[in-house]
């Protein structure tokens, strides 16, 4: 079977019509959580049926959840259900605590693994952690519902991984790439038979095109997956191997960072997404990542919004004089001046004090670098210039501040 199911390779248009039908309902099971209630307050669900409706919510910053689950534990009052009516309770560095849904499936990544080749049968050796945080089962279930048995192995132990991969003959592996790499040059070191692995699928760390073709040179058909210990798998990788797939029953948006604004197409921005399982619903968490969308669909015959991967972190607050300058400030910035494109902030050092420099994208109204100074100074509470550039000089990167202090 090419795809997963109809959805994979549907009309765009009715995968929009059905997301949007579904998003009142998800907001209405939202608002039923106290915290929720009151960062939506004032909002119509059934008003809210299209992506321009949806961007005029307010996001809620993944960064934020740790204060907010400390402050109400165990989910900050974002999650209505009780702790107990869940499968599995989890808790991640910050510390942000997860709950995992009963059915099967629960962070919906079957669909992941089929475009990386695995199928029923197949015996999956999972090096994801087992211990408290979600990782290991969020791969493990994928892998169960999709029909494989799964050696939860965890990470580490690599001499006893060697000999329960010689033992049980796994066909795949999910972890991070770093530890494939590390059991294959164990193996290699200890003359030990790991050929029965021949597929792939890596997440968690960076996938760099070198060890890409290390990989693949040890006969390994490896794949990458997007996924995180809110929402599971957010996109993956498909054979046409252009970009990532946008998971199913997931609305993702890219955002300018520190705003919930959408950026134009193609575009580098901030991940935001929305999922609508009745449970835990996420309304427009933004989950501090930047991405962009590549245009079209993918040559595997999947007709889903596809990005381009992980590149690079959108939290950018940087200390500038003992003073906090965050990227929501330099969107202020664009917001009061709407004659302005790209801004970048450069914070360096001029001797032995700091100095930021504002770049700022456009076509030199007179007054204007004046007027933009005198802003620069009211939100920021510190002196910088303005400098203004030519549109579309600044990179397409989604970075807002650029700390060049330690170059």
């Amino acid at each position: 079977m090419r795809h997963f199911d109809s959805l994979e390779n549907c009309d765009p248009s009715h995968r929009h019509a059905n997301l949007f039908s579904r998003l009142p309902d998800a907001l209405r099971h939202a608002m039923q959580a106290p915290a929720y209630a009151e960062h939506l307050r004032d909002i119509n669900p059934a008003a809210i049926v299209s992506p321009a409706m949806l961007a005029e919510l307010p996001v809620l910053r993944k960064s934020d959840l740790p204060a907010l689950h400390k402050a109400k534990p165990p989910f900050g009052g974002f999650v209505a259900a009780q702790p107990g009516s869940f499968g599995r309770l989890f808790t991640s560095p910050g510390p942000i605590f997860e709950p995992e849904s009963k059915q099967a499936d629960p962070w919906h990544g079957a669909r992941a693994l089929h475009a990386a080749g695995f199928q029923p049968g197949d015996i999956v050796l999972n090096t994801f952690s087992y211990h408290l945080t979600p990782g290991g089962f969020i791969f493990d279930g994928a892998a169960r519902a999709l029909g494989c048995a799964v050696i939860p192995a965890g990470p580490g132990n690599t001499d006893q991984q060697l000999e329960l991969i010689e033992a049980y003959r796994p066909a795949a592996y999910t972890g991070t790439p770093d530890f494939l790499k590390i059991l294959l040059d164990a193996a290699e070191k200890a003359q030990r038979d790991v050929s029965s692995i021949k597929r792939a699928l890596v997440s968690g760390a960076a996938f760099p095109p070198s060890l890409q073709a290390e990989i693949k040179a040890r006969g390994i058909d490896a794949y990458q997956a997007y996924a995180t210990a809110d929402l599971g798998f957010v996109a993956y990788e498909s054979p046409a191997r252009e970009g990532l797939i946008v998971n199913e029953d997931l609305i993702l948006e890219i955002v300018t960072p520190g705003t919930g604004n959408p950026v134009a197409p193609g575009d580098v921005g901030e991940i935001v997404v929305t999922s609508l399982d009745p449970r835990h619903p996420w309304i427009r968490l933004a989950l501090g990542d930047l991405t962009a969308a590549l245009p079209g669909h993918s040559p595997c015959g999947r007709t889903n919004m596809r990005i381009k991967g992980w590149m690079g972190r959108a939290d950018q607050a940087t200390k500038v004089k003992g003073m906090f300058v965050r990227p929501e400030q330099i969107a202020e910035i664009g917001k009061r001046h709407p004659e302005l494109g790209r801004l970048r902030l450069v914070v360096s050092r001029d001797g032995e004090s700091d100095a930021m420099v504002l770049k700022a994208e456009a076509n030199g109204e007179a007054g204007l670098q004046e007027a933009v100074t005198a802003t620069l100074r009211a939100i920021s509470k510190l002196g910088g210039t303005v400098e203004l550039v030519a549109p579309g000089s600044l990179p397409n990167d989604g970075k807002v501040i650029a700390d060049e202090r330690s170059s």
